[in-house]
C-alpha cells in the first residue's frame, strides 16, 4: 500500500493543532501463473531491491517453493523463503513474532516490499493492504476440496448481502465449481471457467466497494473476513423469522450452503452460547448489536434492536430447519480427520525435518491440529448475530 500524508500544524492559544489527510493507493492484478518466468509483473516490484523475502505457508511452499525460487533466480533476484502456518489456530502472537524475527534477520528496511502468499489478520490491530496483490487462481488447482468449500462460503457471504447476480451463478454452478477448483482443474468445461471468472472478479469488486470507505477497518457496520456457514445460515433464518427474507429466499440460501457441503448447524450452537456471544459482541461494538442479515436476498440490513427472546426463537427454528436438510445440516469434511493430519505432517516433515503427531512445527511455532469441535465454540462466540470476523 502506498500512502502519502499531507499535514499542517498551527499554533493555538492553548497549544498546537495538527491536521492532515492521507492518500492511499494499491492495486489488484488478475494473473494466473504468477511464478511463470515469462510473467514479469511480480519481478518488477523487486528489481529495484535485487532481493525478496517471501513469507509463505508450509503447504504452499511444499508445492510451489521450487517454482518460486526458479522464478526469482530467472529474474536475477535473491529470494529467502520463510515458512510458517496460517490456519486459524496459528493466528497467535507467537506466529506474528516469528514473522517479525524473520524480517529482522533479513534486514527489511521501511520502504522495502515483502512477498506474502496470503494476508493473515485477526481481531488485534488494523488492516493495511499490500501495495500490489496478484490474484493467481491457478493456485486452486492444488487446493484441497475442503478449502475450496471454505472459499465458497466466503462468496455466499458476500453475495447474499451485496450481489444477487453472483449468488445466482453460485446457485447454478455450485457442484461444478467445487469439483473443478473454480474451473482450474484439467478438463474443466469452458462454461464453468467463464462462470468462475465472472464470480471471482465481481465478488472481489463488490468486496472492495464495501471495504474502500473503511480502509483501516475501523468502522464496524459491515461483514468481513473468514465467515463460517453456521453464522450465515442462522442469520438467514433470523431474517426469515423477522420477515426480512421470503420463504423462497431463505430456502435458497440454506439449500446452497447444504449443496456446497457446508455446515448449517452444530450441537454446540446453543442458547447459552448465543447469549454469551451476543454479550461479547456488544462490548466490542459500542453497545450496538449490528447484526448483518440479508434483506432481501442480495442486499444487507443491520439490526440493533433484536431481543434475546427473538434470537432464541430463531435458533430453535434454525435447528428445526437444519434437521430436514441432507446430513441434518452437518458439513462435509468439517473436521480435521486422520487423513488430513497425516498429509499435514508429511508436508511438515519434508519442510522442517520434524514430526510430532497432531502438531505442526515451523521455526518455534507450534499449532494443534485438533478436531473442528475444539475451535467451533470460540469462533461462534465472535460470529453470532450476523457478525463475521477472521
Amino acid at each position: 500500500m502506498s500512502s502519502d500524508l499531507i499535514a499542517t500544524v498551527t499554533e493555538t492559544q492553548a497549544g498546537f493543532h495538527v491536521e492532515g489527510c492521507e492518500k492511499i493507493t494499491y492495486d489488484f492484478t488478475f494473473l494466473d501463473g504468477v511464478f511463470d518466468p515469462q510473467n514479469r509483473h511480480l519481478a518488477i516490484l523487486y528489481k529495484r531491491w535485487g532481493r525478496c523475502l517471501a513469507i509463505t505457508d508450509i503447504n504452499v511452499c511444499a508445492i510451489y517453493g521450487e517454482a518460486m525460487q526458479r522464478y526469482f533466480a530467472h529474474h536475477g533476484i535473491d529470494v529467502k523463503i520463510f515458512r510458517t502456518t496460517i490456519d486459524e489456530q496459528a493466528k497467535t502472537m507467537n506466529t506474528m513474532l516469528a514473522i517479525f524475527e524473520a524480517m529482522t534477520d533479513f534486514g527489511v528496511i521501511r520502504k522495502e516490499p515483502v512477498c506474502e502468499s496470503r494476508q493473515a489478520q485477526d481481531r488485534l490491530g488494523a488492516y493495511h493492504a499490500p501495495m500490489h496483490t496478484f490474484l493467481n487462481f491457478t493456485f486452486l488447482r492444488t487446493l484441497p476440496t475442503a478449502h475450496i468449500r471454505n472459499g465458497f462460503a466466503e462468496l455466499i457471504k458476500i453475495s447474499t448481502c451485496a450481489d444477487l447476480g453472483t449468488f445466482q451463478l453460485l446457485d447454478k454452478y455450485c457442484e461444478a465449481l467445487i469439483a473443478t477448483g473454480f474451473g482450474r482443474a484439467d478438463g474443466s468445461p469452458q462454461e464453468v471457467i467463464t462462470a468462475a471468472d465472472k464470480i471471482n472478479r465481481q465478488s472481489i469488486f463488490v468486496m472492495l466497494q464495501l471495504e474502500t470507505p473503511n480502509l483501516h477497518e475501523l468502522g464496524l457496520d459491515r461483514r468481513h473476513g473468514h465467515a463460517i456457514s453456521v453464522d450465515m445460515a442462522y442469520s438467514a433464518t433470523l431474517a426469515y423469522m423477522l420477515q426480512e427474507l421470503t420463504q423462497e429466499e431463505h430456502a435458497r440460501i440454506l439449500g446452497l450452503l447444504s449443496r456446497a457441503g457446508l455446515t448449517i448447524d452444530h450441537e454446540l450452537f446453543t442458547e447459552s452460547l448465543l447469549e454469551e456471544g451476543t454479550s461479547a459482541i456488544l462490548k466490542t461494538r459500542d453497545g450496538k448489536l449490528r447484526a448483518a442479515i440479508p434483506s432481501p436476498l442480495g442486499k444487507c440490513k443491520f439490526l440493533n434492536d433484536v431481543t434475546k427472546e427473538q434470537m432464541f426463537a430463531a435458533l430453535h427454528m434454525h435447528t428445526d430447519f437444519a434437521r430436514r436438510l441432507p446430513r441434518q445440516g452437518a458439513g462435509i469434511e468439517a473436521s480435521l480427520d486422520d487423513g488430513v493430519v497425516e498429509r499435514l505432517e508429511g508436508v511438515t516433515t519434508k519442510m522442517t525435518g520434524e514430526h510430532d503427531t497432531g502438531k505442526i512445527h515451523s521455526k518455534g511455532i507450534q499449532v494443534n491440529v485438533s478436531a473442528f469441535e475444539e475451535g467451533f465454540e470460540g469462533r461462534v462466540m465472535t460470529l453470532l448475530s450476523g457478525s463475521v470476523t477472521n
